[in-house]
């Protein structure tokens, strides 16, 4: 064989057919539209930043803060590391491995730790050093399949990343809307408390000038009590949702920077939801669990490579002498070039239940990636679905809550005219606040939808590393 021959074998060797199944996307049948969704739209809500979703500055702060600090984040960036690492191992063995070897020692009728045939009882002296080198030809794929595992599994590391970059941006900006929405709520519990105070006062004053009853005043104290009681509560799970936000920051339990109220965050007008075939491409969970499906695909291919004959390759070159300073020359110069061929014969049944076991772990692969797929459409309509009728829900409360608002000034003015009773002043006080406590919620709710569909979405999917992911 040529010169020019020998330095195209590994080309060739690299670049022919591996054995096994090729890998093909299982078919999920995407729907034409989402359920939800008016019509299918080219632009889509992951296309924007997380930034650009949000606009506040403190939330803002508080989401590359669990970006850069978090300890979710964290771990996921050394599974990757982990995962390229492997993968780096899986494809060492492409290539020929090249090796050194050296020996010295000092015996009786020993040459480099050898017994020697001559038996003369002298004491001598051995020295040898060498360069060996391995390769194991790759006829059939079966490396070139391994390494294609451990490359998919390393992408399905880094789609986990992302998904956890993005869970992290939807988990913060929850916890951050639920910390607005107990603000908004122990303002509420506040200014009750304070309404049922004055009504308490009005009420005294008129005890006093012997024109009300006691059971007036003691409604009064009595609804007044029930209120106050309530702010240390929600108190209490403002402390509790800002220490949750800590942690999910990486830091130590303490208080968090709020911007804009809860009612100043207004959703966003329109929500294009975009194609849902782009789901399949955007998701990050949808992606590592293809890659996974890929990889498995690929172990078929390994495993079936077992089964065939696996030729190697050995060179070796060095010296051998008794004489460390003759170790170089001509007479102690050692080589030898070989090459070997191994497979299996009997194995009882070990390697059929290998491809079995890959066989199986692919079909598992791919019903999972299948639920994820199916689960990601099911994710993008609830969203949808949310949104549209949270809002419907909040423009009825404010409605609800202005008439409220309307009819406590109402009675107010009534009672002190002397045209109402304290009950029905009582009665508008008490429906008032509640309805305020749902409309805050329900705002809350409506924010959370919309960070629900970024997330089921694949949001930020066009942000390559996690610099980019940090919007700086």
């Amino acid at each position: 064989m040529s010169r020019r021959s020998l330095l195209l074998l590994p080309a060739l060797l690299l670049g022919g057919c591996a054995v096994g199944p090729g890998y093909h996307r299982p078919d999920v049948g995407a729907p034409a539209a989402t359920r939800g969704q008016a019509a299918p739209e080219s632009a889509s809500l992951a296309d924007l930043g997380w930034w650009e979703l949000y606009r506040d500055p403190a939330l803002d702060a508080l989401v590359r803060a669990a970006l850069a600090d978090g300890f979710d984040a964290r771990i996921a960036a050394a599974r990757v590391q982990q995962a390229r690492a492997l993968a780096l191992e899986a494809r060492g063995p492409l290539f020929p491995g090249l090796g050194y070897a050296g020996n010295a020692d000092r015996g009786r009728n020993t040459i480099l730790g050898n017994p020697s045939p001559s038996g003369t009882g002298a004491t001598g002296n051995g020295f040898d050093g060498y360069l060996a080198a391995t390769w194991e030809l790759d006829l059939w794929g079966r490396v070139r399949r391994l390494d294609e595992a451990a490359r998919d599994q390393y992408l399905e590391s880094a789609q986990a990343q992302r998904g956890v970059w993005l869970s992290l941006v939807a988990e913060t900006a929850s916890d951050y809307f639920q910390l607005l929405e107990l603000d908004e709520e122990l303002a509420v519990t506040r200014d009750a408390s304070q309404a049922f105070g004055e009504s308490l006062r009005l009420f005294n004053q008129r005890l006093k000038g012997g024109i009300a009853s006691r059971l007036e005043t003691a409604s009064a104290q009595a609804a007044q009590a029930s209120e106050a009681a309530q702010v240390p509560l929600v108190e209490r799970a403002i402390a509790a949702q800002e220490n949750e936000l800590s942690v999910l920051l990486g830091r130590n339990p303490g208080p968090i920077e709020r911007g804009a109220a809860l009612s100043a965050h207004a959703a966003p007008p329109a929500v294009p939801a975009g194609l849902p075939s782009e789901l399949l491409e955007r998701r990050p969970d949808v992606k590592a669990a293809e890659y996974a499906a890929m990889a498995t695909n690929a172990q078929i291919g390994a495993t079936i490579g077992s089964f065939l004959p696996r030729i190697g390759l050995s060179a070796l070159f060095g010296g051998v002498s008794p004489r460390l300073q003759d170790i170089t020359s001509r007479r102690a110069e050692v080589w030898n070039v070989g090459a070997q061929v191994t497979g299996p014969i009997f194995q009882a049944g070990t390697l059929r239940g290998e491809y079995l076991q890959a066989k199986a772990a692919w079909e598992l692969a791919k019903l999972r990636y299948e639920q994820t797929a199916l689960g990601a459409f099911a994710d993008v309509a609830n969203a949808l679905v949310s949104r549209q009728k949270l809002e419907q829900s909040r423009l009825e409360q404010e409605r609800e809550v202005a008439a409220y608002q309307e009819a406590v000034k109402v009675a107010t003015e009534r009672y002190k005219a002397g045209e109402a009773s304290y009950y029905e002043l009582l009665q508008a006080q008490e429906q008032l606040f509640p309805a305020e406590l749902t409309l805050a919620r329900t705002r809350r709710d409506e924010l959370i939808s919309v960070v629900d569909l970024y997330k089921a979405l694949g949001g930020g999917w066009n942000l390559k590393d996690a610099a980019a992911w940090s919007g700086r």
